[in-house]
This record gives structure tokens, sequence and C-alpha cells, in this order.
């Protein structure tokens, strides 16, 4: 039996996918009175309205008696999933990990694979990733992901188990720039957004997208990620997706920021904190990175967006 770790709207698509594709699911929360109105309702109407949860989806608040071959896809939000891999990490050791978030730890700077090595060292880590709306999902609409494991035999076994009927995964041992891609896009999506939300035009939206995407490549190479995974579906599909869609986070984020605007605080913004921990990390790399320096700026209010649009068109020119 699969087990996704994560209630949320992302853990509840996945689960609806793989049930539909007859595949028994526990899904896990750690909000014992969400998990009983899932139980109850049959759906996770505060989080995904308006799907049903098929009846080989089991909502649960206990780990007990997950088996070790069994995958665990960790649907938490970046931010927090160390705290669940520390608190689980008994329950979890020697479990193949499949981490399901994107994002850099803002204190660690580490993504998702590292963070499961570092926290349940005896586990067998991976990820997955790429373009993907949870409605999308959870409405049966194609979606196609890259899931990536060091050791491909385990890549293998994954991709056969998670693969659904409209949900296509593609596999890579490149699990470094399938991390970053993932993270770092969401950094351009609030740029993007803080453009569209300043009436900025669509011509600098896609300059930004390709000077962000270099940016990307400029990081994830340095820190030994393949060109060629971030040209696939964890890097560039993703930012595509992100960087053009409302129902992207990170995108209606950065168009508060535009707008001078309050953004719901109860929305999780997985960009804003990776933006910070990539500019520090690029600054003891020696990187340059400047929209993610103007992202971070704009979000502490430092920067204006006259000021930042200044900033990034005065740069000194160069060759592409």
């Amino acid at each position: 039996m699969i087990t996704v770790m994560g209630a949320g709207a992302f853990g509840t698509a996945l689960a609806v996918s793989l049930a539909r594709n007859g595949a028994p699911v526990r899904l896990w929360g750690h909000n014992k009175a969400h998990i009983n109105e899932l139980r109850d309702t049959r759906q996770n109407a505060s989080r995904l309205p308006g799907i049903p949860l098929d009846r080989l989806i089991e909502p649960v608040d206990t780990l007990s008696g997950v088996r070790g071959d069994a995958p665990i896809l960790l649907a938490v939000p970046m931010q927090t999933l160390r705290k669940v891999l520390s608190s689980h990490a008994n329950t979890l050791q020697g479990h193949r990990l499949v981490a399901c978030c994107k994002g850099m730890d803002l204190t660690t700077h580490l993504g998702p694979v590292q963070t499961i090595r570092n926290q349940v060292p005896d586990a067998l880590p991976a990820i997955l990733t790429g373009p993907s709306f949870a409605a999308d999902i959870a409405r049966g609409l194609p979606t196609a992901l890259t899931l990536a494991c060091e050791e491909d035999g385990i890549g293998k076994a994954l991709q056969q188990a998670l693969t659904t009927p409209n949900l296509r995964i593609y596999r890579t041992t490149d699990t470094i720039g399938a991390e970053l891609g993932g993270a770092l896009k969401n950094v351009v999506a609030i740029a993007c957004g803080v453009v569209m939300g300043a009436a900025l035009g669509e011509s600098a939206r896609a300059a930004l997208m390709t000077r962000g995407y270099a940016e990307m490549q400029r990081m994830a190479l340095t820190l030994g990620a393949r060109p060629d995974t971030l040209a696939g579906l964890s890097g560039f599909g993703d930012m595509a997706l992100t960087c053009t869609s409302e129902q992207s986070r990170n995108f209606r984020f950065g168009q508060s920021l535009g707008r001078g605007e309050v953004f719901d605080s109860h929305v999780t913004v997985e960009g804003a904190a990776t933006a910070r921990a990539a500019r520090d990390q690029a600054r003891e790399l020696d990187l340059d990175m400047p929209i993610t320096s103007v992202v971070t700026d704009l979000m502490d209010g430092t920067l204006d967006v006259p000021q930042a649009m200044e900033k990034l068109l005065t740069r000194p020119l160069k060759e592409e």
C-alpha cells in the first residue's frame, strides 16, 4: 500500500490519481480533526473541493503498519519537511521516500532529497517534480512529471508504481538538477507575477523567464546538475507553467507584490523562502543572481517595483 504523507491539495491529488489506477493509498495528515473530516465526508473540501475520495483511499493520522517495500510520498511543504522527517525518522528508516515538494530549506539551503538523506540516512530518497497543478491531476487531466533517483533500479520501480493513466512519469538519476529546477523556477514565477501585477507587459515577462532560466542554470550547474535536466520537465517545463498561470501560488504572490497588495498569509508560497535561501547560497558561491536578489529585496520592502526595474535594466551590457 502506497502512503502519501501530507493531506493538502497536492498530496490528496496524488492519492486520488493512484487510487483511480487501482492502488490502495493511505493518506496521512497530522491534524486529526482534518483526517476525521476526510473520513466522514470522503472529500478534502478545504484543499481540493469537489473531488471525491475513492474507497481505496484511507485517511489516517498515524504511520503504524507502514511496510518497508511500499513507497512513501512526502507531499508536505518544503519548510516543514525537515521537521516531519525528524519526527518520524524511526518509522521512515529503510523506506523508499519520494519528496513531492519543491524548494530550498531556509536554514540549511538543502533541497528535498538532501534533506531526506540528512534526517533519515537509511532511507532510499527520490523526488517527484515537474509542471503540475493539484486540480489537474485530481481531475484526471494529462500531466507529465520527472522522477529523480540516484539508484536507477529503484527509480525504475518507482516509475512503474507511480505512473497512472493521466500521470506520465519520466526518469532521471540527476536529483540535484531535479531539486534545483523545481525550487528556482518558483523564484522566477514570483518575478513574472510582479511584472504582470505591475502591468509591465508580456515582453518583460518573456525577458524575465529567459534570464531567470539562465540564473537557474548558473546555480544548478555550479552545484553539479546536468544541463539536460534543467531543459526538461523539472526545469523549463515547470517554469513555463508557473510563470504563466494564475493557478500558481508563486505567480499570484508576485502579482500582489507588483500591485502593492497584501497576500493571504495562510497560502504557502514556496518561492518566498527559496528566494532568500538561493540569494544566500549565491553569495557563498560568488554567483551573480540579479533576479533572485531583486525578488528578495521586493519581499523585504527594500526596493519598490520601479527601483527593481531600474536595477535590472541598468546592469552592465554584456553578451547573452
